[in-house]
């Protein structure tokens, strides 16, 4: 696989996440958070995440945290470790299209396991059209 940093065409996201945490509440965040890194470990990508199942869960907390932050809720995520620079933290894992539709469908699969997080449909879609433009950005290699 090529090493060269990739740079998606697109650029970084250009709207903010929706603003549903006072909708959806910490504990959901956790939830989901942890069910899709539960679901990470039979897939392709599970390489790139803890086997330990306390690293495992603390890295989910971590997702819960950084998604609380940006929907409106307490910046749990930059009070313990600074500034999100999430695509910056990822750049030593390969993540190119493969990894990210992996990563999308556990997150997905979470998601439908937590009624969408309690969103109505059309919050739903909003959500998900952003978690699909972040998770663009996140792509570092091509191929």
């Amino acid at each position: 696989m090529d090493s060269q940093l990739y740079v998606p065409p697109q650029g970084p996201p250009q709207i903010s996440a929706p603003h549903f945490f006072d909708k959806i509440g910490l504990e959901k965040l956790y939830e989901m958070a942890w069910i899709q890194y539960q679901l990470f470990k039979g897939t392709s990508i599970a390489s790139l995440f803890p086997v330990e199942e306390e690293a495992l869960k603390e890295a989910s907390e971590k997702q819960a945290e950084f998604m609380a932050g940006v929907m409106g809720g307490p910046r749990l995520y930059i009070e313990k470790h600074g500034p999100p620079r999430m695509r910056a933290r990822h750049v030593p894992f390969v993540i190119d299209e493969a990894a990210r539709q992996a990563w999308l469908d556990c997150y997905k699969q979470a998601f439908v396991q937590c009624d969408g997080l309690g969103l109505t449909q059309d919050e739903q879609q909003v959500l998900l059209g952003w978690i699909e433009g972040f998770s663009a950005w996140m792509v570092n290699r091509a191929g």
